[in-house]
């Protein structure tokens, strides 16, 4: 690895989370180095990664050797030790780590894991479950929530909308939420215009408020 590695990702922990990570980011084209401390799970990714070792990563100097330093950007994986989450993530920090993703399982893990300085922490599981019990409860096809109660919906167009232009239509102006995509049948989802016409079996992405983007949705 070459010194302060651009594109190479560094991921730590190799369960069902770090895997998927390890493996999609392999896909996409970036060197992964994946490190783990049991070395039977290590053994089960050697045919999928190319770089994959067995190491503490609670130990600086384990961490060095495999060379941790060299990344800009690492992923801590480990959820379940929250212990080993911690200490992974002070080490690379003391290794010049400039972007650390951490996981976290509860909201007091999450909240140490940003105290010691990880840049960013997720809660899948709980993200996820916000996520699905969005979609449960309306009509949504699919729900992306971002900061500051901001949210992108993918829905069916309402019926009364069907046959009209995006201009004609006012969706903003009535509904408080802006269409920017649609996909129809057979064809790539594009951007959307004021004379793109509303078709039966369209899929909209709106942006908006959460509570608007959703009471949109529910519209029929």
């Amino acid at each position: 690895m070459a010194d302060h590695n651009q594109t190479g990702m560094l991921v730590l922990g190799l369960g069902r989370f770090g895997g998927a990570i390890a493996t999609t980011l392999d896909e996409l084209g970036h060197e992964v180095l994946a490190v783990d401390a049991d070395p039977k799970i290590v053994q089960s990714y050697a045919g999928r990664l190319t770089h994959v070792v067995e190491a503490d990563t609670t130990d600086e100097e384990a961490l060095r050797q495999v060379g941790a330093a060299d990344f800009n950007c690492a992923v801590v994986a480990i959820g379940t030790h929250i212990e080993a989450s911690i200490l992974t993530t002070t080490v690379l920090l003391d290794l010049g780590v400039q972007t650390i993703w951490a996981k976290a399982i509860s909201a007091p893990h999450a909240r140490i894991l940003e105290r010691v300085g990880a840049t960013r922490v997720v809660r899948p599981e709980h993200e996820m479950g916000e996520r699905v019990a969005h979609l449960v409860a309306g009509r949504a096809l699919n729900y992306i929530e971002f900061e500051d109660g901001f949210a992108l919906v993918e829905t069916k167009p309402p019926a009364r909308y069907v046959g009209k232009t995006l201009g004609d239509a006012q969706i903003r102006k009535t509904h408080g939420v802006t269409v920017v995509c649609i996909k129809s049948r057979g064809q790539d989802f594009s951007y959307a215009t004021a004379d793109t016409v509303i078709g039966e079996e369209d899929l909209l992405i709106v942006a908006g408020k959460t509570e608007l983007a959703e009471r949109f949705a529910a519209c029929r």
